[in-house]
């Protein structure tokens, strides 16, 4: 591909003090620095992706950007021994779609070190229908195992149930064998989750999120919270003896209002997850355990059927589903069809 051919790009500016999202054509030499060269064919919407391209979201550290913080497609050039034009890879989270040009285009051009080539049992599609929410959920699942969890210590909770996070989490974690409760205030999408594996929905409405209780009743042996807030605040007072939070996002606020007591009383573990930072090792063993069936005799491996929780989503649809994202009228996981 020379540099002076043009391809389509949702590229992100600053104007009048806001972000702002629109489709634009650009070549290779508009795009940041890389090593690799990536024919893109399918890229997710999360919910950072959502709060950059609405401009709900301080989210973007370098105008104009390149929208788009997952993509998964063909190497078609690269100057590192590691890639070879063909290749299959994927790319997810590091600075991509905030500081350094993303996966909402049709080409994309990142570090080599960034780049992890697509495990054997994922197709192109799978990897960005698990994007950077599948690599979230399982790595949620990898802190609270490394903390103790497991099958046996009791129920898990996930929060933001209905969301990309959330669906793939619970389906994860019910092939694991645990029995999962799913938080949601969308109790209309209960069969959905019953359908993933949960074995309980509990309805936001049943929970007092205002009780300034420094302790409740021990109900978790595990939660993953993608809200933050005062649902968080309310896990840790609710948390089993030696009980593990798994806390990975702020839709329902950045605050958290509680005290020491979960944790000096019932050993309560926080543990913070940062998927897009994540080290190339492990990042590269919790995608091998993405494609690996999880079996009965077994229970190691996270694959999952992704069509029970993916749709395909036209290039051109994508700023309405970043607005019904940021409306929280999205459920599971849009793959964004850059090329097929």
């Amino acid at each position: 591909m020379h540099n002076t051919n043009t391809f389509s790009a949702y590229r992100i500016f600053e104007e009048n003090g806001k972000s702002q999202g629109r489709f634009v054509d650009l070549t290779l030499d508009d795009l940041a620095a890389g090593d690799v060269v990536i024919r893109a064919c399918y890229s997710g919407v999360n919910y950072k992706d959502a709060l950059a391209a609405t401009g709900v979201g301080r989210i973007i550290r370098r105008f104009p950007c390149v929208g788009g913080i997952d993509v998964a497609g063909v190497v078609e050039s690269s100057t590192d021994a590691r890639f070879k034009a063909g290749d299959e890879v994927l790319v997810t989270g590091y600075d991509m779609g905030v500081a350094h040009d993303g996966g909402f285009a049709e080409y994309v051009r990142v570090p080599a070190d960034w780049v992890v080539p697509l495990p054997q049992g994922l197709s192109l599609f799978d990897a960005m229908a698990l994007g950077t929410a599948g690599f979230t959920a399982a790595l949620a699942i990898h802190r609270l195992e490394q903390n103790e969890l497991t099958p046996a210590s009791g129920k898990v909770i996930v929060t933001g149930a209905t969301g990309g996070v959330g669906s793939l989490a619970i389906r994860m974690l019910a092939q694991l064998g645990y029995h999962v409760v799913a938080l949601t205030g969308k109790m209309q999408e209960q069969d959905y989750l019953l359908g993933l594996g949960a074995s309980e929905v509990l309805p936001r409405s049943a929970v007092d999120f205002s009780s300034t209780k420094p302790l409740e009743k021990s109900q978790w042996a595990g939660a993953l919270d993608a809200v933050g807030g005062d649902t968080l605040a309310w896990l840790a007072r609710t948390m089993q003896q030696d009980g593990a939070i798994a806390s990975f996002g702020n839709a329902g606020g950045v605050e958290l209002h509680t005290t020491v007591f979960p944790f000096i009383l019932r050993g309560v573990k926080l543990l913070g997850v940062d998927s897009a930072a994540t080290t190339m090792p492990l990042r590269q063993q919790l995608w091998q355990r993405l494609a690996t069936s999880p079996t009965a005799e077994l229970r190691t491996g996270l694959r999952i059927d992704t069509a029970l929780i993916a749709h395909r989503l036209p290039f051109a649809e994508l700023p309405q589903a970043c607005a019904a994202l940021m409306r929280g009228e999205a459920r599971g996981r849009a793959v964004v069809e850059i090329a097929s």
